[in-house]
């Protein structure tokens, strides 16, 4: 006789699952970038705005995702999604920069941006 399990996967696991997309989708697209600046000499500016740029996409593909899965508020799972991908971006930053992190108004921002992009994603999933 077999045994039928209708174990359903735990949100969290799904969630860490959709994270680790979300950070191949921005290697992938700042590898590009990065490319694109060798390739064509891009400026501070516009650099700065590509990388808005792909933490938002990351952010909402990761949202969209998450969303999927989900069957009950999708919008709250994508801005845990996008909430906890600005907290992991942060930790790193701080690791890796070995100096304090500025709470001023870039930080702010960015972490809207990731929530908001997250949230959106759940949102249209």
């Amino acid at each position: 006789m077999e045994q039928r399990s209708n174990t359903k996967e735990v949100p969290v696991f799904y969630l860490l699952k959709t994270l680790l997309f979300s950070y191949i989708l921005t290697g992938i697209l700042l590898a590009l970038l990065a490319f694109l600046l060798y390739r064509m000499r891009l400026g501070e500016k516009a650099v700065s705005v590509a990388i808005i740029v792909i933490y938002v996409a990351a952010t909402f593909f990761g949202g969209f995702v998450a969303g999927k899965k989900m069957e009950s508020r999708k919008f709250l799972w994508g801005l845990m999604m996008g909430a906890a991908y600005f907290l992991i971006l942060a930790l790193v930053s701080l690791a890796a920069g070995g100096g304090g992190i500025e709470l001023g108004n870039s930080f702010l921002t960015t972490f809207v941006l990731c929530a908001g992009g997250g949230m959106l994603g759940g949102m249209l999933s």
